[in-house]
């Protein structure tokens, strides 16, 4: 999986959350698209956000919910980026009790 993964020249994720919410500028907007079509990466992350809708405030669930698996390695990969742990997600998983990872 090398290679899939935010570069530089990537929009930040909160750029992402924001064009998959619509609360982004027209011309941002269309400077996300155009990155959108070339990135792998970066699609599956807005594509996250769309399965996976992030509120603010909200911090816990009260059911189990599967997580596909593609979902699991993006935030994954995510998490790598941000954590020297790389069972950081499967540690917060198991913290928050609410997650299952869907290996489908």
């Amino acid at each position: 999986m090398s290679g899939f993964c935010k570069n530089e020249d990537c929009p930040s994720s909160h750029d992402l959350l924001e064009f998959q919410n619509g609360d982004i500028t027209r011309a941002r907007g269309a400077e996300v698209r155009s990155h959108l079509k070339a990135c792998e990466f970066c699609s599956a992350e807005v594509e996250f956000y769309s399965h996976y809708p992030q509120e603010e405030g909200v911090t816990e669930t009260t059911e189990r919910s599967e997580i596909p698996a593609p979902l699991f390695e993006l935030a994954e990969a995510l998490l790598k980026n941000r954590h020297a742990d790389s069972s950081s997600l499967d540690s917060l998983l198991r913290e928050k009790g609410g997650m299952v990872v869907d290996k489908a």
